[in-house]
């Protein structure tokens, strides 16, 4: 499963945010290290069902519908929280970076009030720029690659250059315990303006431009710009997006305090929802009234949703590219072998191929792939056709699915 990495300093929010994605209880303090060991959990991408366009009644199963929204299950790890030169070690650093070297995406929680210092304490509303926050956290990314880097720099420049091995395919070996493919080290080597062919000529500023670049490719960031309910997050989240970084205004405290009282019963809400509807309003008690409606004027009025589901949803399809896909076995009824109506929906990069897919589902659909159907038109796929999202493929195999 491709996995999304919830990263920042310490107290800026990191463990509430993933606290209201998938409402595992986890210690939320207002004090720095609170996250000393990651916390994993599943959270869900918000899509919208094909059970309405077709007219049918879906039973999902590897996911959940409500109200024709597709809710698909993502992995999301909370990291231990980064301060300067944690790439050295420093604080929670070697905790924080063996948890990045497996995410496929970050999502950064910066404190949009700047009421967080450096390190990670309290501090008064403005007094810390969240564009330092920002710089900070990739040049940290960015040394523990260039440490990584410089191990076996020598050994594999010289391998690349005296035995004429490519180079890319030896970073690439050397990488791939970090979620780095060889395409991400090729778009680095582009984008920083390298030689390929002459890595041993690098200087040591090349190697950092390169690391930078990689880590954009290989671990692209979208901020979460938290604490929108304080003063100076509205100017500083547009001069966040002034200097090109992909930011969504984000309130995880009123997320988590609206997914609590959904999962009591107490009100309707989906993730990513405008608003809510309070099912009972006398089992509230005033405070939960008054936070509610507070939640409702300052962060859903003001702002359209908590932030939340936005940053996930934009990290997976717009960061990662994904898409969404249905596989099912009757193309009439677009049931699976059991006469599920659409039990399953999986998330497969774009660009996936129908035969591709097939050895997403299974590896013996894969390998005796021998056609594809379109479920809506009927027609027949080759091996090489492209999916799109949200299309609904039946794969025939000559391996059965066991």
């Amino acid at each position: 499963m491709t996995l999304a990495g919830i990263v920042g300093k310490p107290n800026t929010g990191k463990s509430t945010f993933f606290s209201a994605a998938t409402l595992i209880p986890v210690p939320i303090e207002n004090r720095p290290f609170t996250t000393i060991k990651p916390n994993r959990g599943i959270g869900y991408l918000r899509a919208k069902c094909v059970c309405r366009e077709l007219g049918v009644t879906d039973e999902p199963s590897n996911s959940a519908c409500v109200d024709s929204i597709r809710l698909v299950p993502v992995e999301l790890i909370d990291c231990a929280g980064l301060i300067q030169d944690s790439w050295k070690g420093r604080g929670l650093g070697n905790y924080f970076l063996d948890e990045v070297r497996k995410a496929d995406a970050l999502i950064h929680i910066v404190d949009a009030a700047g009421a967080t210092d450096e390190e990670g304490r309290p501090c008064r509303s403005g007094t810390r720029d969240p564009l330092e926050d920002v710089k900070f956290l990739e040049r940290e990314i960015a040394m523990w690659l260039v440490q990584i880097l410089q191990k076996d720099w020598r050994k594999i420049t010289q391998r690349g250059e005296l035995a004429h091995e490519d180079f890319v395919d030896l970073l690439g070996e050397r990488l791939s315990g970090l979620a780095i493919r060889r395409e991400h080290i090729m778009e680095a080597v582009d984008k920083a303006a390298l030689d390929a062919d002459n890595p041993s000529q690098w200087s040591d500023e090349d190697v950092l431009r390169f690391a930078v670049q990689l880590q954009k490719a290989a671990k692209p960031m979208i901020i979460a710009a938290n604490k929108v309910d304080l003063p100076y997050a509205e100017e500083n989240i547009a001069r966040l997006r002034e200097v090109g970084n992909i930011v969504y205004p984000c309130c995880a405290e009123a997320e988590l305090v609206l997914r609590r009282a959904a999962e009591k019963k107490l009100l309707s809400y989906t993730p990513g929802d405008s608003d809510f509807t309070v099912i009972e309003p006398s089992a509230l008690s005033s405070e939960q009234d008054k936070a509610l409606n507070i939640i409702r004027d300052k962060i859903l009025g003001k702002w359209g949703t908590t932030g939340v589901q936005e940053v996930i949803n934009a990290a997976y399809f717009k960061l990662l590219r994904m898409i969404t896909a249905y596989p099912v076995e009757n193309v009439d009824r677009f049931s699976d072998h059991n006469g599920r109506v659409l039990p399953d929906v999986f998330l497969v990069p774009d660009g996936t191929t129908a035969r591709g897919f097939a050895y997403i589902i299974h590896s013996d659909l894969g390998s005796g792939f021998l056609y594809a159907v379109d479920a809506r038109s009927k027609k027949r796929l080759g091996e090489d056709y492209v999916l799109k999202d949200r299309d609904i493929v039946k794969i025939v195999s000559a391996k059965s699915r066991k």
